[in-house]
């Protein structure tokens, strides 16, 4: 089963900023699906101070670019750019971690999609204010995972296959 959330989702944007969040999205979502918690049902501590630092950043990165003057690109705009390639997101034997995945997905489709995606640079504040709620609510599961895990599934796992290593050298 593969995940659906990426279905219809824009494939180019003609914002700077928008192409920077959505890259940034797709390699947390590698990371993730590529953490040594993927195969378990536990989120490691390693994984979560990981995965809390791409949040944080996230927020950060979000931050910066409407703290930013709106450019005027009367030459350069509106310029369509291909969104990167979204990854390809499976089901991972972490539950938890899965849930973050798709929370992930949804935000970075959300963006890809957004009114934002139609000027030069920054962001319209209703997609910002979006982009700090999916935020939000990715450190609120981040906060449940910490309270909640690790649990213990003997009968259903494993359910599906490790996602193996990370990219070697290249």
């Amino acid at each position: 089963m593969v995940t659906t959330v990426g279905a219809n989702v824009a494939t180019t944007t003609m914002n700077i900023d928008v192409h920077s969040i959505v890259r940034r999205y797709n390699r947390m979502l590698v990371e993730i699906a590529k953490s040594q918690s993927s195969g378990i049902s536990q989120v490691m501590p390693f994984d979560v101070i990981r995965i809390t630092s791409y949040v944080n950043a996230m927020r950060a990165q979000l931050d910066f670019i409407v703290a930013q003057p709106l450019l005027d690109c009367p030459e350069t705009g509106p310029m369509e750019m291909p969104l990167p390639p979204m990854p390809n997101v499976t089901p991972i034997e972490n539950e938890s971690a899965y849930d973050l995945m798709t929370l992930l997905e949804v935000a970075r489709d959300e963006m890809a999609n957004s009114q934002s995606g139609r000027i030069p640079s920054n962001l319209v504040k209703f997609d910002y204010d979006r982009q700090i709620a999916y935020l939000t609510k990715i450190n609120n599961l981040i906060a449940y995972i910490n309270v909640n895990e690790p649990l213990d599934f003997p009968e259903s796992s494993p359910m599906v296959a490790m996602s193996g290593a990370g990219q070697r050298g290249v």
